[in-house]
């Protein structure tokens, strides 16, 4: 088992910066990739950003050049710095994390990131 416990987000203005932090506890040895959906309102979960074990990252379009997604293996931490929010970045956003033994998705209890003059 895995537990993530995200902290982080908040109300922000248009423009500004936020950090969000997910810290894994538990068989975090199993872990093979971290990475963070968000879902808006009405929409469906979608990926925003997720790094491997071997380096690899991703970034869904809409936040390439602007999210960047890190991890601190010693800490079990996966981190994802926001700059230049827009308000179509607000959403509830979830840390996710995959168990390289089993193929199970682990997930965070959310935290709500707003975008708003």
């Amino acid at each position: 088992q895995v537990q993530l416990v995200e902290s982080g987000g908040g109300l922000v203005q248009p423009g500004g910066s936020l950090r969000l932090s997910c810290a894994a506890s538990g068989s975090t040895e199993r872990i093979i990739a971290m990475g963070w959906y968000r879902q808006a309102p009405g929409k469906e979960r979608e990926l925003v950003a997720s790094t491997t074990d071997g380096g690899s990252t991703y970034y869904t379009t809409s936040v390439k050049g602007r999210f960047t997604i890190s991890r601190d293996n010693a800490k079990n931490t996966v981190y994802l710095q926001m700059n230049s929010l827009k308000p179509e970045d607000t959403a509830v956003y979830y840390c996710n994390a995959v168990d390289g033994t089993t193929g199970v998705y682990y997930w965070g209890q959310g935290t709500q990131v707003t975008v708003s003059s």
